[in-house]
């Protein structure tokens, strides 16, 4: 079977919560930058997706965008992934993650998910193998990434199924 990738992506810094919808928040200037970091880390990386799962809110939005953008020049010619904004991201927790994973055809080597924390940390780490963890707790912090590979089918997407390969976080 071949090794499929995923990568999760915790949305860069966005404004501070205030008198607007949470939904609505936009990047600050340090997102836009970090969100930019992030793409041309997975490009060095040579993480292409081939399919995005997104929130559809506004900070996740731009952080794709930014991330997009970075992976197009890093890699010219390179076909750009099918994008999914998916209210249950955004909306939802953990068990919609999985859910959403488990539906996704195996033809799909690469997925990137943007999304938000909680819920992004929490199915990091719930993805991570009984031997590979050490119980440390691990959050990702704005524009943080954790890469996970596993050789079984998407729809095998389990707790423990994915063994972390990589860390980071993107700054500009």
């Amino acid at each position: 079977m071949t090794a499929r990738t995923l990568v999760l992506l915790r949305h860069a810094k966005a404004e501070t919560p205030g008198a607007g919808p949470d939904f609505d928040r936009r990047l600050t200037t340090r997102g836009e930058t970090d969100a930019d970091a992030a793409g041309a880390w997975l490009a060095d990386e040579r993480i292409h997706p081939d399919l995005v799962l997104c929130s559809p809110a506004a900070r996740t939005r731009q952080t794709w965008q930014g991330v997009s953008i970075a992976l197009a020049q890093a890699q010219p010619g390179q076909v750009s992934p099918e994008v999914r904004y998916e209210k249950g991201l955004y909306a939802g927790g953990r068990t919609e993650v999985f859910d959403l994973l488990r539906t996704v055809p195996d033809t799909v080597r690469t997925i990137l998910v943007v999304g938000h924390n909680p819920t992004m940390s929490e199915v990091s780490i719930m993805l991570i193998p009984d031997d590979q963890w050490d119980g440390q707790e691990v959050e990702l912090r704005t524009s943080g990434l954790a890469v996970h590979r596993t050789d079984d089918s998407w729809s095998q997407t389990e707790p423990g199924s994915m063994r972390l390969v990589e860390r980071h976080t993107g700054r500009g």
